[in-house]
Order: C-alpha cells, then sequence, then structure tokens
C-alpha cells in the first residue's frame, strides 16, 4: 500500500497550531513538508516554560511541538536576509504546494506573495491562514484561538443555559486547521484534475463560523439570535449529560425518535413515569427537559457510566461515557482504534502521542518520525534538494543565513 500523498511537496512557513497541524495532516498522509523556522523567532508551539520556576525550558523538549509537527522535515531559515529568501524561493520552484501563517502582507514585503511565486511555479498552490483574511478593514488585525471562537460566534453560543459564554481556546485552532487541510486536499484534486493551481485565502474566525452555519441561517431567515443551551439539542429529548455513579463521572445520551424512545424506556424497566401523557411524543418530551432529565438521572446514578452505556447501546440508544484524560487511555474502544502511539523522540524519550484518527483502507495514514529538531535536515534540504555545496552550508550558517 502506497500513501496517498506521496510525491506531494509543502513548504511550510506556518506557525502555532492553525497552519502546522494542517500541513501535518498531509505530512500524516504521505506528503513531505519542509517546515521553515528560525531560532530568533521561536515557533509559539516550541515555547516551553518550566511550571515551577517559570523560566523557559529547552524548545526541543515541547510536547506541543510533538502534537502539531510530526512527520515533517526541519530546516532553519533567517528570512531578514536576501540569501535565505531565494533559498525558499528554490524550494517553492521545486514544490507544489505553499503555506503561511503570517499576518497578511508579510510574504509580500518578502517577495513571496501568491503572483511572486506563481512565477516561480506556475502551478502552484499556496495557503493563506489569518485572523480575518487578507482583504477587508480587520485584515491586519492580529487573532489567537479564543478570538476566533468569539468573532466567529461559537463562543458565545458555547455554555449553559444559566451561565456566561465559553472561552474556548487552543482547540479552535485546530478546527481550523483541519478545515485548511481539507481545502488543501480540494486544491490538490483540482490541481491533478486540471494542471491549475490556486490562491487560498482562509480566514480563522470565519471558518468558526461555518460550525455554526444553521444558526446563521436562522438569524438570516427567522430573524432568532441563537443562545447558548448547554448540551441540549433543539429537537431532542432526552439529550444531556448525566451524572453517573461514583465520583464527577458522566455519561451523554440522545434520544433521536419515538423508536428510540420506545427503546430507552424499555432499556431502563419501563419505569411508571415514562407512561405520563406529558412524555408521549416527541414535542413534550421537549418541552418538559428538566423534569425529564432528573428522571433519566435517577437511574444513571444508580450504574456507573459504562454499565449505562451497555444497556442502552444493546436496545440501539446513542450513549457515551464522557471520558477524562485516563480513561481515555485505558477505554477499550480507543484502544481497538489504536489512537495513541509512543513516538521516540530524541531529546524528550518516548512521548504518547494521538494517531490519526481517521483510517484509510487502501493509503493508511501513519506516524513515520517525531517533529524535527531544529534544522535537523538542513543538509538533506539545501545540499541535496537545492544542490548548495557542503563547503557553502558552513558560510550561510556563520552569517546567519541558515539560521
Amino acid at each position: 500500500m502506497e500513501d496517498a500523498l506521496v510525491g506531494v511537496r509543502i513548504v511550510d512557513f506556518s506557525w502555532g497550531a492553525a497552519g502546522p497541524y494542517a500541513t501535518m495532516q498531509l505530512a500524516l498522509m504521505g506528503a513531505e513538508v519542509i517546515r521553515i523556522e528560525t531560532v530568533l523567532h521561536p515557533d509559539l508551539m516550541r515555547v516551553n516554560i518550566d511550571p515551577v520556576t517559570r523560566l523557559p525550558l529547552d524548545p526541543e523538549l515541547s510536547l506541543l511541538n510533538q502534537v502539531a509537527n510530526l512527520n515533517k522535515l526541519g530546516v532553519r531559515l533567517n528570512l531578514n536576509k536576501p540569501e535565505a529568501v531565494e533559498l525558499a524561493r528554490g524550494l517553492i520552484r521545486i514544490s507544489d504546494v505553499v503555506v503561511e501563517s503570517y499576518r497578511p502582507g508579510v510574504m509580500a514585503n518578502l517577495g513571496l506573495s501568491y503572483p511572486e511565486i506563481k512565477e516561480i511555479r506556475p502551478d502552484i498552490i499556496m495557503l493563506s491562514t489569518s485572523a480575518a483574511g487578507s482583504t477587508g478593514p480587520e485584515a491586519h488585525s492580529l487573532g489567537l484561538a479564543p478570538l476566533f471562537a468569539a468573532l466567529g460566534g461559537l463562543g458565545d453560543m458555547t455554555g449553559y443555559l444559566d451561565g456566561p459564554p465559553t472561552e474556548i481556546r487552543f482547540t479552535i485552532d485546530f478546527m481550523c486547521a483541519i478545515t485548511n487541510a481539507f481545502a488543501l486536499l480540494a486544491a490538490l484534486n483540482h490541481r491533478r484534475r486540471t494542471g491549475q493551481g490556486q490562491f487560498i485565502d482562509i480566514s480563522s474566525r470565519e471558518e468558526i463560523s461555518c460550525l455554526i452555519g444553521d444558526s446563521l441561517m436562522d438569524y438570516t431567515m427567522n430573524g432568532r439570535v441563537q443562545s447558548r443551551s448547554g448540551n441540549r439539542d433543539d429537537i431532542m429529548a432526552p439529550h444531556n449529560c448525566y451524572r453517573c455513579k461514583g465520583q464527577d463521572k458522566w455519561l451523554s445520551i440522545a434520544v433521536s425518535s419515538e423508536r428510540e424512545w420506545q427503546a430507552f424506556s424499555q432499556a431502563i424497566g419501563y419505569p411508571e413515569w415514562v407512561k405520563a401523557e406529558r412524555f408521549s411524543d416527541v414535542y413534550g418530551r421537549w418541552e418538559n427537559q428538566d423534569e425529564l432529565d432528573r428522571l433519566v438521572e435517577h437511574w444513571t446514578l444508580n450504574h456507573t457510566t459504562y454499565e449505562a452505556m451497555e444497556v442502552l447501546q444493546k436496545a440501539g440508544v446513542a450513549a457515551f461515557p464522557s471520558l477524562n484524560a485516563e480513561e481515555f487511555f485505558t477505554d477499550s474502544h480507543t484502544n481497538a482504534r489504536e489512537l495513541f502511539q509512543v513516538v521516540e523522540h530524541p531529546k524528550r524519550g518516548a512521548c504518547v502521542l494521538l494517531s490519526p484518527m481517521y483510517k484509510l483502507s487502501a493509503s493508511p495514514a501513519r506516524i513515520t518520525h517525531y517533529a524535527p529538531l531544529l534544522g535537523e535536515h538542513n543538509r538533506y534540504v539545501f545540499h541535496e534538494l537545492l544542490g548548495v555545496s557542503l563547503d557553502e552550508i558552513p558560510r550561510l550558517e556563520k552569517e546567519e543565513v541558515i539560521y
């Protein structure tokens, strides 16, 4: 079996998570991703602080860097130097994709805007990911994950009925990254069919807005502003996370149809309250959710999460425990799916990391290499790919071009 993207080369100028985690998805599928870094401005994912002394640690020890940059090659380039930019142009000439996540305008200032790199490689695909996109009155605004969630609308809609909006942090960048990866795959497919490259200009806040399209349409068509509803659904009931036996143990349950309601009722022993008129149809159950949730939780509290899950799943009702970190490692399903993999790193040693969460039958995505050390592949990239002589590389390092 061959990797799906073998033969595809990507020059990765991005930093943080929204760009790097996207290119990592393609690296897991076999693309050769060359990550551009410099010691002058360490990537946010390399920032590593001692929790006790609050002093910076070796950036090579950062676990977050392992999370976002597996399977990549790593080189150092100080793009403040014209010779470094020329080396970058050389890489672009022999590559298929360029990804960057600088503030809009930075790549143009370097002479690496899309029109300029298209002259180097006419069929190049370029993805630029930024807070608000490269055009519009807020194009030059900076942003991090919590701002994307807030400005994209998801933050205000996330939380409990009687609570404040939720500040959604780092996971937002990973949501954006998966969208970016999908856009790159679509662009590669388009180029395979047409021979045409393209420029993909992505706004992270708009990527988050795409997750709440139904709510935006509800406002556009009906004037309704969706807000926080906890774990509840607009139609389904019961639909919540219920306490179970034990300390801080919870089970998610979702009943989506009348057939599932009857199966649920039978699975929990068909207690007298399920026969009440107010619970006799979908709308009645939804209208009386407060009482319904209390009654359902009276049953779940008498069972462990896995006991209740097995009873309900056997009856055809969607139910699964809300797992803590330890339970993710011991859960039979995540183990059967081989969700975690031990990756050996030359400085950190063994790291337990997430494997690709998708399974491709003919070309399985896989982890083959730890996230690169700073400049680990300088010789391969600059000498073997670009033809820089081995005598020239020390000069470029001394003059802080390869730096």
